[in-house]
């Protein structure tokens, strides 16, 4: 997992490698920040939902022993060429937040990654019982989602005020049938799922604060934007009035 800006053949910092490199830097630091403190040693790691193991070859480069859990066949076949073009092991098993319980062991998992998940499962809550199931007392759990507030804030810089509008008052913060999102979070619902769950929100950063809302003139007019993006996102992660508007938040948050 790469914290440097992406760039494009001429050199230059593409709006959408930049982003992506802004949110993988702010994840990927929390992610460091917790393992020093999970304990020494390999540690048992679930990514569920972890697609093609953008975090998961990562972590397995640092020593850790990962399994991805994931529906998808193809995103499996694509895990398993990244981690042997990366030289790691990482396990792949197809299936979805409901088999975990039958795949693992009670309290087998160090950390468990959910990671834009929540958005599109039928029952967030029951999801994440299944999560904290194979959680071990003192272990911790990543949740990375989508956050309503945001979206409502996009809606309206694109000229939809109405939509916005109605994205706030949703319960499943969606601005209409043609919402491509099936859920986002609030800061506070997403707090709550989670202590609800049995779990203790220790952390939430935002991802992607100004990203997402960069002029596209800015890309023209420095050639140095992406870098400087990235590192602006990493200031920003934790600022307590800014978190709120980010694209996505980042929870981390532990199993007594």
């Amino acid at each position: 997992m790469t914290d440097k800006a992406g760039t494009t053949a001429g050199g230059t910092t593409g709006p959408a490698r930049a982003a992506n490199a802004a949110r993988t830097a702010v994840v990927w630091e929390a992610l460091q920040e917790l393992l020093s403190h999970l304990g020494d040693g390999p540690l048992e790691v679930v990514d569920a939902g972890g697609g093609t193991g953008g975090a998961a070859v990562p972590l397995a480069e640092l020593g850790h022993r990962v399994t991805v859990v994931e529906p998808n066949p193809d995103s499996l076949a694509a895990l398993e060429r990244r981690a042997a073009e990366s030289g790691v092991a990482v396990r792949g098993v197809q299936g979805e937040t409901r088999d975990l319980a039958s795949l693992f062991e009670e309290g087998s998992a160090d950390l468990v990654l959910v990671h834009n998940v929540l958005e599109y499962v039928d029952e967030p809550a029951a999801a994440l019982h299944d999560v904290v199931g194979i959680t071990r007392p003192g272990g911790a759990v990543s949740v990375l989602a989508t956050n309503a507030v945001a979206g409502a804030l996009h809606r309206v810089l694109t000229g939809h005020v109405a939509e916005a509008h109605h994205l706030l008052a949703d319960a499943d913060g969606r601005w209409g049938e043609s919402d491509p999102m099936p859920r986002r979070f609030t800061r506070g619902q997403l707090q709550q799922l989670l202590t609800d769950s049995g779990l203790h929100p220790t952390s939430v950063r935002g991802v992607r604060v100004f990203a997402d809302v960069l002029p596209g003139q800015a890309w023209e007019s420095d050639a140095h934007t992406g870098q400087h993006l990235v590192e602006l996102e990493r200031t920003v992660a934790q600022h307590p009035e800014l978190v709120g508007i980010a694209t996505q938040l980042h929870v981390i948050a532990s199993r007594d």
